[in-house]
């Protein structure tokens, strides 16, 4: 029997322009990844082990607003071992989400949906997530025991912190930290605003998405080091979980440099604290088939 410890990517994507398009990719500043990204391409890509952990489950995540791509997602969970979860996508306005949310479930390779996620941060309304339509969604998601990832830009936290008051049953993930201004090292507001939400305590965290928020090509992890203490300091390595945002992340140095990164930034942590953010939190969340844990819990994290 293998001793590997597991390492669980909690955030990638995948997509076929040919099949789907995605019409963000067309924004200046993606051309390095206008083009077609599968699962195969992740194990091509994802070859640095963190903490001498390699990849070996992962959670892909909706790109667009379509039940059809929710679909081949889960069919791809379904022929692909390494994915573990699907986050999908349905219109949490519809009063008919319930029973599209029932029919995911019931249909092909609907076992693997774990949790939705609707792209907040396109929205201009301040107020979306408050919305009785979205609240009456969401109540949804939760009474079928899926989670909620929450995406959104910094200035849109609070949004977030209500959903949080108001739905403390829903299991919330709070995608790429909540987007702070790394580049512009602007922190002090996201700050107080993540405090805020990370006092919620079905509120957890993907520790991904930063070094796109960082110079993308001069950033060192040196950068990322005090988005990764404010994380650790409120959430705790009980409530954080690695994530790649994969080929997203290919624009700001690719899945290894960014696994070299988390790497260092985990190297004061114990041993039970590496294994919460590499595995433990991830695979608690999105319901993943546990693998073993080490034994070894060694200096705390500072």
């Amino acid at each position: 029997m293998s001793d590997a410890q597991p390492l669980v990517d909690a955030h990638h994507h995948v997509w076929d322009l040919d099949v789907r398009p995605q019409p963000w990719l067309e924004e200046p500043g993606h051309e390095a990844i206008r083009r077609n990204f599968s699962s195969h391409a992740l194990r091509s890509a994802a070859t640095r082990p963190i903490a001498g952990r390699r990849l070996t489950s992962t959670v892909v995540v909706q790109c667009i607003a379509s039940v059809p791509e929710t679909r081949d997602l889960l069919a791809l969970a379904e022929s692909d071992p390494l994915i573990g979860a699907v986050v999908g996508w349905a219109d949490l306005t519809s009063p008919a989400i319930g029973d599209v949310l029932d029919e995911l479930r019931a249909g092909h390779a609907g076992r693997y949906l774990r949790a939705v996620r609707h792209v907040v941060q396109a929205e201009s309304d301040p107020h979306w997530l408050q919305r009785p339509d979205v609240e009456r969604g969401l109540r949804a998601v939760g009474e079928r025991g899926l989670g909620y990832d929450v995406l959104v830009r910094s200035h849109q936290l609070p949004q977030a912190i209500r959903l949080a008051e108001r739905l403390p049953e829903l299991p919330l993930v709070l995608d790429h930290a909540g987007k702070p201004a790394v580049a512009r090292n602007e922190l002090a507001d996201w700050e107080r605003q993540l405090r805020l939400l990370a006092r919620h305590p079905q509120v957890h965290c993907k520790v991904s998405g930063l070094a796109t928020e960082a110079d993308h090509e001069k950033w060192t992890v040196e950068d990322i080091r005090p988005v990764w203490d404010v994380l650790l300091s409120a959430f705790g390595p009980g409530r954080l979980m690695f994530g790649s945002d994969w080929p997203v992340c290919v624009l700001a140095g690719g899945w290894n440099r960014w696994a070299a990164t988390v790497e260092e930034l985990l190297h004061d942590c114990s041993g039970a604290e590496t294994e919460a953010v590499l595995a433990g939190t991830a695979t608690t969340f999105y319901h993943l088939t546990p693998t073993p844990t080490p034994t070894n819990a060694g200096t705390p994290c500072s």
